[in-house]
């Protein structure tokens, strides 16, 4: 301990005189393999660390290198001088191509003498950052401190999943995973096939939960592109400890009911999120109308002419509306008792807005045409062709000047819709149950999420044809379903007319009608809506349940 405090002062001595200096140097804790040791660098650029690392560590400089921070995402030139310079910047990783790993590693173990700790032996670099004129006390990491402990369950599992992958098949598996940076559906089942297998050799048909946790824990090791962000641990879609779901869950049960095992049923947490879910509103009115005030408001709406008046009583009354909707008995009055929905465009988008704030409201309309459009299709193409997804795959990809030339083009829907309607065969509904239709297609769902109508139809006589009482979906009024001149959200035989005449526009604002009325998702198109409310729009993350599916396509998408 005394020779601990010793160096602890000498260090922070040092980084003092280091600011007299008036150049502000900065060090960062490196690790290659079992080697460790402090680079230092006066410029917080990329080229700069890295060519400093490769010095240090006596390592040829080697390109294909990159840097990612602790969520995953990559640290380019670009920005590595502002993340640098974060004062709690974190734990970085580095990762070489393939081609280099014997070279880096023979090169870090000639070095092995000058390592302040040993490594996992793995093929990347850890990096944190340490700033000389931050005030921050350095506390060097004894080897039982929990973040070694991690660690060390995260090499532990990964070599597990490792040695399972020797067995016939898991060869093929690896080798995808490197090309492609993912696998495909196939591959994923027989990855989860062989590790089963692997799991019940070792301790029955019943694992017990760490071990099924173990093997989830190190698929995303050996495979980190695999990782769910926006999990909790980043691998519930292959083993939920909470829930006892995952697609090592659903491979175990199958061979449970094959081998006429029984097991008892993991606890499930409470799960709060969706659209009918009580939360704070971003809103908060300056006063609180009375009840009095609200009926007030409310009578004055119902004949009021000034689209500018209506839309500020409506904000003025927003409390009591959530109220109602909240309420199991007067849920279903709410577009009764406030009909202007039905004819004042943009309520919808207000209602939204008062409850999340406009960031939140925003980012379907930001991210999807940016970040997921073109990524939703390139998965798409690697899915089993189809007629129905051949012909989605050809409308996606059109230009506006081909959709009027095609005439194949002009009998689906624009770009836009069809690679939204991708994500039904991305994430297909899932099975309906014995009593009910059973496994449904894309194309069966589709109907349930939009309608095409003919210019000229009555809208009223589709109205009146519906049978029973149906979840939110979207009304398509055009001469073709290429051009749709119209949009309409169609909710308990009401009708909503949308503000946006665009496909993207209109399905934002059918995805925030569910809020706005507080309407659970139809069940063909529970996962679809679920995705996009936890991936898109960040909506209750951890607070609702999502199918492994869900969880496997984001990771896909983002990373």
């Amino acid at each position: 301990m005394h020779i601990f405090s010793l160096f602890l002062f000498y260090f922070r001595l040092f980084c003092n005189v280091l600011l007299c200096s008036g150049d502000t140097i900065m060090l960062i804790k490196t690790r290659i393999y079992n080697t460790q040791k402090y680079v230092k660098i006066k410029e917080p650029s990329l080229e700069e660390f890295l060519n400093s690392a490769f010095l240090k560590f006596s390592v040829p400089p080697v390109n294909g290198v990159k840097v990612f921070d602790e969520t995953g995402t990559e640290v380019d030139a670009e920005v590595f001088s502002d993340i640098a310079q974060q004062p709690n910047t974190g734990i970085l990783t580095i990762k070489f191509d393939d081609d280099l790993k014997e070279t880096l590693h023979s090169s870090s173990q000639e070095a092995n003498s000058s390592a302040l700790s040993t490594g996992s032996g793995d093929d990347t670099v850890i990096l944190e950052i340490v700033s000389c004129n931050s005030d921050d006390t350095i506390i060097l990491e004894e080897s039982d401190s929990p973040p070694r402990k991690r660690q060390r369950a995260d090499e532990e599992a990964k070599r597990v999943v490792e040695l399972a992958l020797r067995r016939p098949g898991g060869d093929r598996i690896i080798k995808e995973y490197h090309r492609t940076k993912s696998l495909t559906d196939s591959s994923r089942r027989q990855m989860v096939n062989i590790l089963v297998a692997d799991m019940t050799e070792a301790h029955g048909t019943a694992p017990p939960r760490n071990v099924r946790e173990m093997y989830a824990r190190g698929i995303v090791q050996l495979f980190p592109y695999l990782m769910d962000p926006y999990s909790k641990n980043g691998y519930e879609h292959f083993y939920d400890g909470e829930s006892g779901s995952g697609y090592l869950a659903w491979r175990l049960k199958t061979i449970q009911r094959k081998s006429a095992s029984s097991e008892s049923r993991g606890s499930s947490r409470q799960l709060t999120g969706g659209p009918a879910a009580r939360r704070e509103a971003s809103f908060s009115p300056e006063m609180t109308l009375s009840e009095e005030q609200c009926k007030e408001a409310m009578a004055l709406m119902r004949y009021c002419t000034d689209e500018a008046t209506i839309k500020q009583k409506m904000k003025m009354t927003f409390q009591h509306r959530r109220s109602m909707v909240l309420d199991v008995e007067k849920s279903s009055d709410v577009l009764t008792e406030f009909p202007r929905f039905k004819d004042v465009k943009g309520l919808i988008e207000q209602d939204f807005v008062l409850q999340f704030g406009e960031d939140v409201a925003a980012r379907f309309m930001e991210r999807w045409p940016t970040t997921f459009k073109q990524k939703v299709i390139q998965q798409c193409k690697a899915l089993p062709s189809t007629s129905d997804l051949d012909e989605l795959i050809h409308c996606a990809e059109a230009t506006p000047d081909e959709e009027e030339i095609d005439d194949t083009l002009t009998l689906g829907w624009d770009s836009d819709l069809s690679s939204i309607i991708f994500l039904l065969h991305l994430i297909p509904p899932s099975a309906q149950g014995r009593r009910r239709p059973g496994k449904v297609s894309a194309a069966q769902a589709e109907k349930h999420l939009v309608v095409f109508k003919k210019s000229g139809t009555s809208i009223q006589e589709h109205v009146d044809a519906i049978k029973c009482t149906t979840q939110p979906y979207l009304l398509a009024v055009g001469m073709k379903r290429s051009t749709i001149h119209e949009f309409f959200i169609i909710l308990d035989k009401q009708v909503i007319p949308c503000k946006s005449s665009s496909t993207l526009g209109a399905f934002d604002e059918l995805f925030k009608a569910h809020f706005v009325f507080g309407t659970m998702y139809n069940q063909m198109l529970h996962n679809m809506f679920t995705f996009i409310q936890t991936t898109i729009y960040n909506i209750d993350i951890g607070q609702v349940h999502e199918s492994p599916r869900v969880a496997e396509v984001r990771a896909r998408l983002l990373h």
